[in-house]
Formats: C-alpha cells, structure tokens, sequence
C-alpha cells in the first residue's frame, strides 16, 4: 500500500495535513521541528500515521515503490526532492510553480510511469481551475471573430487591515525580491514587460477597491489555458491584489528598490528582518484571501462575453484562509494520485472539467465558497 509523505508543516499545510491523516492509513508528517508535525496530527491515533524529524537520509531510508512525497518545503529544495522521487520511483507533489529543472525530468518520470504534480495550490492551482473552466466555456459557445480580456488576481492580506495594509506568515524576503523581477503581459494586443512595483494600479473587485500588479511571465499560460489560435487577444494578465493604500504603505520600500545600490541583497536581507519584526501575523490573527478571474469577449467592440470565478475566504490560527486554500487543494491532488486518475508525467494542475469538480467539492466540504457568474 502506498505511503505518503508530507514534508514540512507550517502553517500553510497544517488544514490539509489534518484532512490526509484523517483519510489515510499511511501517512507520516516531516517536520524540522518535530513538535509542530506532532501538533498537526494530534487529532487522529492511528498506528501508521506518524510524525518524525525532517531528516533526508531518514526520508529516503523508509521510502518504497509507488510511494508519495508532497514537498511543501521552500521552492530551492524541490529539484533534489523530486531527484530523490525518481530515484526511488515515488511520486511526487508540490503547490509550486513548475521550474525549468522539474520540467526536464519529464521523460524519466513517464518512463517509470509516475506522477510529479505541480501548481495545485492557491495562486497557482484553484487560479488554473476557474482559467480552465472559463475558457472551456466560451469554447462552447462556438463564437467567431472575437478578441478576448483575461484577468487573473489573487492576493492575501489581514482582514482586519492594518497601517502597513499587509502582514506576513512567513519570510518578507521573497515577496520583496518579486515586486523587482520583470513581469510580462499582454495589454492592447502588445506585449509589456514591467517592473511590479511601477505599474500599481486600482482594481475593483465585487465592489471593492484594491490596488493591483502583474507579476512573473503570464504570456506562456495562453497556451496552458489553451485559448483558441484564433481569438485576438486584447489583454492578458495574471496578477496580485493588494489592500487600497498599500503603495503609499509600502514606499520606503520602493525607495530602495530604486536606489538599485550593489548590496540591494544586504539591504533587502536587513528591511525583511526589520518588517518580520513589525508586521507578522500574531497568534489566532485572521487573514483574508481574494482570488478573481474573469475572462471577456468583444465582436466589432460589443461585449458577447463575461465570465468570472470569484472567492473570498477568511480564517485564522491553525486555519488560516491561505493554509486552507493551499493545503485543501494540494490533499485532493493526493486523492486523485492514489485513485491513479492523474497520468504519468511532470505535470501542472488538473485540466479535466471532472478532476476540478472534484476539487471543488473538497474545497465546498471545507465551507470554502466558490461564486461562478458565466
């Protein structure tokens, strides 16, 4: 029988570790502080549902065939995680991005016949189901001479907002890094390549107002959300939400990433440090998480199309809104691995309209409400 091994347990795993060791038999939580992996399995007394030590030569040891691992490690440790699945012909999970490394282990995977399943998170994951789902269904429509918007925004901020219009559940390091890295997006048919934190703008979401930027490359999930080749794209853009009043918030911040100084890295490391100290989340501390895609058609400038997936969870302590939207997504992925539904290969999230009800419905059990306009 296949045994899964989850591999770190912060706060963003702990709702989905809970659901798993409750569903399965054979599951043990790897933790680098065992305290918190025993804390999120307290709730079950099962024989083989343990918790250990995060140590990789342990790991690797109590690893069989056919095994799963789910790393919810940083991104820098992935590749050696999923070298080690391939080695020892386990499947693999992670609510990452798909690197380029990953990526190119796609023929050694299928070769071995296993599943390494990536982007099944928050943003990405539940993003690419309402991409999906949104395409599919102007896809039906069977409409001709169109040019298509889309817009995919997510962002998670406290739902209580602060001066500082953010908080944060882990490491400010890498989200200030991300406000620097280029971000490419279509606009007026025409490609753009931005800096994040120059081109903030207002957004309005469900009659709300937030503040709103591209970020990462999002030209190459035309293909993934396989638009039609013939739809003119007028504008595409995956992005990130922010509370209204965050770039005033945050412009010491974008004052140093223009000073472009050669130790931006030291001065970055020490501006983290100081913001983990002000503006972490404290104990029980609710948080928020709002996630909208909408995609739109126009025939000769008349709108024939508007479709949109909306969510807006709130949560707290050892449910935050983000570990339930993160975790949740990633267990039911878990699900559909042992159910052998998902094909061999390197992988992002599930396109089958059938594989992303399923989800949904782990996401509904969970009370997690998902709003469909199309």
């Amino acid at each position: 029988m296949k045994h899964v091994h989850w591999l770190g347990a912060g706060l963003s795993s702990i709702p989905g570790i809970r659901r798993l060791a409750e569903n399965l038999e054979n599951f043990t939580v790897w933790n680098r502080t065992l305290q918190k992996a025993e804390a999120s399995i307290s709730h079950v007394n099962k024989t083989n549902v343990k918790a250990k030590k995060f140590d990789l030569n342990n790991i690797i040891s109590e690893l069989n065939s056919g095994d799963i691992i789910i790393s919810q490690l940083p991104v820098k440790n992935h590749y050696e995680i999923a070298k080690i699945c391939l080695k020892n012909n386990c499947h693999f999970a992670s609510t990452s991005y798909l690197s380029k490394d990953i990526k190119d282990l796609d023929k050694e995977v299928k070769n071995k016949n296993l599943t390494f399943i990536n982007e099944v998170g928050l943003d990405p994951g539940i993003d690419h189901f309402f991409s999906h789902l949104l395409v599919n269904d102007l896809k039906s429509k069977n409409l001709n001479n169109i040019s298509v918007s889309y817009q995919s925004y997510c962002g998670g901020f406290p739902a209580k907002p602060n001066d500082f219009r953010y908080k944060f559940s882990w490491s400010p390091i890498g989200v200030i890094k991300a406000l620097n890295n280029d971000a490419k997006f279509i606009k007026n048919e025409k490609l753009n390549i931005v800096t994040p934190y120059k081109n903030i703008s207002n957004y309005s979401v469900n009659n709300e107002i937030y503040e709103a930027y591209p970020n990462r490359d999002s030209t190459p999930y035309i293909n993934e959300y396989n638009f039609d080749k013939n739809w003119k794209i007028e504008e595409f853009v995956r992005g990130t939400l922010r509370l209204d009043g965050w770039k005033e918030a945050w412009s010491d911040i974008f004052n140093m990433l223009d000073q472009k100084s050669p130790d931006i890295d030291n001065k970055i490391s020490m501006k983290s440090q100081e913001l983990w100290d002000k503006h972490q989340y404290g104990k029980n501390e609710e948080d928020r998480v709002v996630l909208y895609v909408k995609l739109q058609a126009n025939n000769n400038g008349k709108k024939i199309y508007n479709g949109s997936y909306f969510l807006d969870e709130k949560g707290s302590g050892e449910n935050t809104a983000m570990g339930k939207l993160v975790s949740l997504t990633l267990s039911a992925s878990i699900d559909l691995l042992l159910d052998n539904k998902l094909v061999a290969g390197v992988q992002a999230a599930p396109k089958k309209s059938d594989q992303i009800k399923y989800y949904f419905s782990i996401l509904n059990q969970n009370k997690i409400n998902i709003i469909k306009n199309i």
